[in-house]
């Protein structure tokens, strides 16, 4: 099997392509924007006709797009996770290869949810931040080109290669400063939110899974359990050796909340996050799982635990 792996470089990417290379019956082509992919193209500029010529020239049967971005206005939002999209599925459309398609989605194109509740993938989108608009409008285009497609709705991506500008990469960096200075506080804002967080190396073999298999639409990729910020910075400290005080600041101004991983009282209520999670999606998150697992034979293997580990043995060899 031929698969034209777009944005192999990226935080995913990168663990989708080891994923990819490990199974001798796949023959894989990296295309992207980077020196070391093997075809350079920008999908945000390039065109749908140049790419057309290169799908009919490699012939692949699966093309995975994992490449977009998180950062930026509304309009480099959109030309980099919409308009590179719609250039993906022109493409295809006009191409002979009849390559099926497997677009990375994410969790922000849901929006906020009731706390308490598993989102499914009948749920009515609604983003609540360009990203998640942007990346919703991508799924759509996915949707109604009638490709053999699927796309695949990440929640929270976490583990090796997690972003420094992530919420889980500056936790990890606050702790590496915090004991590299001798600091035995740590102040830490906005844990209040609950996230489901998925290993990425559970996101490539569901990638892998995907490619492999005939299902189409929309299907969540997450652990399935919501988990609170807070809670993530307690394990961080412990899988780090952090034997300082953890102290969180949300609540009103001037509020400062008992250590972190203190146990918690029947009327220990979480206060609104101080400064709003970048994704989108309000104080709560979680995915229901059901459909990878029935369609895909997915399970989420990597624990939390592992994850924030691999993220602070990163971390704490930054100088």
């Amino acid at each position: 099997m031929r698969v034209l792996l777009i944005g192999a470089n990226g935080y995913l990417g990168r663990f989708v392509a080891d994923r990819l290379l490990a199974d001798p019956a796949v023959q894989l082509t990296a295309l992207g924007r980077g020196d070391d992919a093997d075809v350079r193209f920008d999908l945000a500029s390039g065109s749908p006709g140049a790419l057309t010529r290169f799908l009919d020239a490699v012939h692949p049967g699966v093309v995975v797009n994992c490449a977009g971005t998180t950062r930026g206005g509304a309009r480099e939002l959109t030309r980099h996770n919409t308009v590179a999209v719609a250039t993906v599925c022109e493409a295809l459309r006009r191409s002979g290869c009849g390559a099926r398609l497997v677009q990375i989605g994410c969790g922000a194109e849901y929006g906020p949810s009731q706390p308490g509740s598993s989102t499914a993938e009948d749920a009515v989108p609604r983003p609540g931040g360009p990203y998640g608009v942007s990346k919703l409008a991508a799924t759509e285009l996915v949707l109604g080109s009638g490709l053999d497609a699927v796309v695949l709705r990440v929640f929270s991506p976490a583990g090796p290669g997690t972003p420094a500008g992530s919420p889980l990469g500056r936790l990890a960096e606050a702790m590496r400063r915090a004991m590299q200075s001798g600091d035995g506080e740590l102040k830490l804002t906005g844990l209040g939110v609950q996230r489901d967080f998925v290993d990425v190396r559970d996101v490539a073999r569901a990638v892998h899974a995907a490619s492999l298999s005939a299902a189409q639409g929309v299907i969540n990729i997450g652990s399935g359990r919501a988990v609170r910020l807070r809670d993530a910075a307690a394990v961080l400290a412990r899988v780090a050796g952090y034997g300082g005080a953890l102290h969180e600041l949300d609540g009103p101004p001037g509020t400062l909340r008992g250590p972190i991983g203190h146990p918690r009282g029947e009327g220990d209520h979480l206060p609104p996050a101080a400064y709003p999670y970048p994704d989108g999606c309000g104080t709560w998150q979680q995915a229901d799982v059901r459909t990878a697992r029935d369609r895909l034979g997915w399970r989420p293997r990597i624990n939390l635990e592992e994850s924030l580990a691999d993220i602070w043995m990163e971390a704490a060899c930054r100088i």
